[in-house]
């Protein structure tokens, strides 16, 4: 139930904190306003105490919300009912039904071949509805739509979708376009001097180098990997997203763990880049668990306290950290606490119908630390949070 009477005085800063009793939420509203409810304006760019108390409401569904100041801000009309009710149905989903429920949502059409159109394509793939995806995907095996029309490095990892599919199908023209992708990528990794590019060309590579038996695309991807590292990662072990500032992007950190996670998954453990690679994978993994929230995610900028909390890095490094534990690159109750604390955290986040929270808009290399701090935080159906975590769903099953 949230109670509609409490509104108390008490002296603290207007600010969000659990209550002294389990399911209680106090909200102090009587500095830091004015206070809007619903919020107005992007997240966190504006209004953004109101969207910070707004969407933490949602996220713990509590029993009963304290109100301490002369005005709520119309936070108790606001509030809907049936959070407690829709908040114990997220979490008692077992991986394979939220896997199931989330494929309903995303990956229903791919104008594009990028990766976050694509990766929810490859989800349903991973969720076994292959029959129904095999249409989406076939403009781009027949010719019709030319996946590498305009390419970017967003196209590059998408074709990953279609390298899923000659695995789980055969088509030798799903392997081709991936070849001639890796090709290009070969000769232009179009990285931008963001550590987005470890994710968008290493596992591209790895595939070509898998599927042709050409050793010489494992080769590349290790010295891509070494430009990228020299151009991002930081003295701390955490990568800035580019040179142009140092700060530790969430998602610009959750690329380079994923992208080497999928990497290290098709490397032969005989060619000379795997141990640096999984070295690598490794350091960061341990680096990233370190600096998890209390509440199981990584922040827009991973290493500071008073950024929010992003929903696509936590579903990407969750996915890479259980990818890690599977295959036994990665072993500690540390790492495997991690991943059920992220899973955890994800489940909050996302709705049966495919509504998240706090997923970061679409972010090029940016200027400095209040830029990544400004982007925008969607609470909404996004397609690019959607693609990562059905992918998490699908690793939480082991399919």
């Amino acid at each position: 139930m949230i109670t509609r009477r409490a509104i108390c005085v008490a002296p603290a800063v207007a600010a969000l904190a659990a209550g002294a009793k389990p399911g209680v939420m106090t909200v102090d509203l009587r500095t830091g306003g004015p206070y809007v409810f619903p919020p107005t304006g992007k997240a966190y760019r504006e209004n953004a105490a109101s969207h910070r108390i707004w969407r933490r409401v949602f996220i713990e569904a509590p029993d009963e919300i304290v109100v301490r100041g002369d005005d709520d801000f119309g936070l108790r009309d606001a509030v809907p009912s049936g959070l407690q009710a829709d908040q114990a149905r997220r979490m008692a989903r077992p991986p394979k039904e939220w896997l199931a429920q989330l494929s309903g949502q995303y990956g229903r059409d791919l104008p594009e071949m990028v990766y976050t159109l694509s990766f929810s394509v490859w989800g349903r793939l991973r969720a076994g509805q292959a029959a129904a995806v095999k249409p989406i995907l076939e403009p781009f095996l027949n010719g019709r739509l030319d996946s590498l029309a305009k390419p970017t490095a967003s196209h590059y990892s998408g074709h990953l979708t279609l390298a899923a599919l000659f695995e789980m199908t055969g088509d030798t023209r799903a392997k081709d376009r991936v070849i001639a992708a890796a090709r290009l990528a070969r000769e232009n990794p179009r990285h931008n001097e963001m550590s987005d590019a470890v994710f968008m060309v290493c596992p591209l590579l790895t595939k070509a180098g898998k599927f042709t038996g050409d050793t010489s695309y494992y080769d590349a991807m290790l010295r891509h990997f070494d430009v990228m590292r020299k151009l991002c990662l930081r003295p701390d072990g955490l990568y800035r997203h580019s040179p142009l500032d140092e700060a530790a992007w969430g998602r610009g950190n959750a690329f380079p763990l994923l992208g080497l996670a999928l990497t290290l998954t098709d490397l032969p453990e005989s060619h000379a880049a795997y141990k640096p690679i999984r070295e690598a994978y490794a350091r960061h993994a341990a680096k990233l668990v370190s600096l998890q929230t209390r509440g199981g995610c990584w922040r827009q900028v991973i290493d500071k306290e008073n950024f929010w909390e992003e929903f696509t890095c936590t579903a990407m490094i969750g996915w890479a950290l259980r990818r890690g534990l599977t295959q036994k690159w990665l072993r500690g109750r540390a790492h495997e606490q991690a991943v059920t604390r992220a899973w955890q955290a994800v489940q909050r986040r996302t709705g049966a119908d495919g509504v998240l929270i706090d997923v970061c808009e679409s972010t090029g290399k940016q200027k400095s630390l209040a830029d990544y701090y400004n982007r925008e935080a969607i609470f909404a159906k996004d397609p690019r949070g959607g693609s990562m975590a059905i992918h998490f769903a699908a690793e939480m099953s082991g399919v």
